[in-house]
């Protein structure tokens, strides 16, 4: 039994290196390069990328995942071969078999700079012609890190970075050229615009190449406006009926204006989870600051009148009321406006 078993391992090692000598006579029997093309210039590689999908946006994480698809060329002139002996004219390496077994070329290995998490390359494909032009066809899936400033908010507006670089590499050895960068129609991210996508070579002395695809993003404001800014600024309105009230009534002018405070508090602890959690002052932090001081204003302005009447000074009460009437309207106008220019003209 041990002599069968011996002779039948012995078999199928013959069969298996006769296997492997068939597959690589028909793929070609190249010598793995595994260094550079060489050459008295930088070696370039030519890339671009296609967009498929942005899966989410986290503000707050300031991450964002997409999947896209990378393609990089450039020229080997070791991988040349004579299309009459080869029998093709083109060589095709596709999957992680053929690519990381049995390609022989050189190529350059990515990586996600600003990963954060999950970085899968999936559906990779070499192709390589008669005069040693390669080209690499990778589908990316990504967590990428991005750096938002959402003192806009809500009418912000983002570059969200993936940054590509070839580790190993200096830019006199290697250098990227950006080609293009699109994305594929129809896609759709809750509560956000995509404005275009571009992408730049950065090839900076003794640091590593990069390639950088920029996806341009703004947020559709309406969902924060609609459940946020138009409900308060009505709370806000009504609390100025104060100045239309009679000076006697005291207590009622007393007690509308802290209903309304009281309103606007609470209305911000609801709210609180949709607003971006930052140390900073957004636009949104700024206008709902402004808009709970104008109603804490209407109570120091309450006790003013009543003062004034209690003295027996009831037309300056009047005159206040009645001053107060556009004066508050054009003080929250003029507090929005400059809280809007220092966020879009400032930052």
């Amino acid at each position: 039994m041990s002599r069968r078993l011996s002779r039948l391992a012995v078999s199928v090692t013959l069969a298996l290196l006769a296997a492997a000598s068939c597959l690589r006579a028909g793929v070609g029997s190249l010598e793995p390069f595994l260094g550079l093309p060489p050459g008295d210039k930088p070696l370039v590689v030519l890339a671009s990328f296609e967009l498929q999908d942005i899966n989410s946006i986290d503000d707050e994480e300031e991450t964002f995942e997409f999947t896209g698809t990378l393609t990089l060329v450039w020229k080997d002139p070791r991988q040349a071969f004579n299309p009459a002996e080869a029998g093709v004219t083109e060589k095709v390496y596709q999957g992680n078999f053929q690519f990381n077994e049995l390609s022989p070329a050189w190529y350059p290995q990515v990586h996600l700079v600003n990963q954060s998490g999950m970085c899968e390359t999936t559906a990779v494909i070499l192709r390589l012609r008669p005069d040693g032009t390669s080209t690499l066809v990778s589908t990316i899936n990504a967590i990428a890190e991005a750096d938002f400033s959402m003192r806009r908010y809500p009418f912000d507006r983002h570059l969200l970075k993936a940054v590509f670089a070839i580790p190993g590499f200096d830019s006199g050895e290697l250098a990227f050229d950006a080609q293009s960068a699109s994305a594929v129609p129809g896609i759709q991210v809750s509560q956000w615009d995509i404005r275009g996508v571009g992408a730049n070579a950065r090839n900076d002395g003794s640091a590593a190449p990069r390639f950088v695809v920029a996806v341009d993003v703004a947020r559709q404001s309406m969902f924060t406006l609609r459940l946020v800014l138009m409900p308060l600024a009505l709370i806000v309105a009504l609390s100025w009926s104060v100045f239309w009230m009679e000076r006697s009534s005291l207590g009622d002018r007393i007690s509308v204006s802290f209903v309304g405070i009281l309103t606007a508090v609470a209305y911000q602890i609801v709210v609180g989870d949709l607003l971006p959690h930052v140390s900073y002052v957004t636009l949104m932090h700024a206008i709902l600051n402004f808009s709970l001081f104008l109603m804490c204003a209407t109570v120091v302005v309450n006790l003013v009148v009543g003062a004034c009447d209690q003295h027996g000074k009831s037309s300056l009460g009047d005159l206040i009321d009645h001053r107060c009437r556009w004066i508050f309207p054009l003080a929250y106008l003029f507090l929005i406006s400059f809280a809007g220019t220092v966020a879009f003209v400032v930052f």
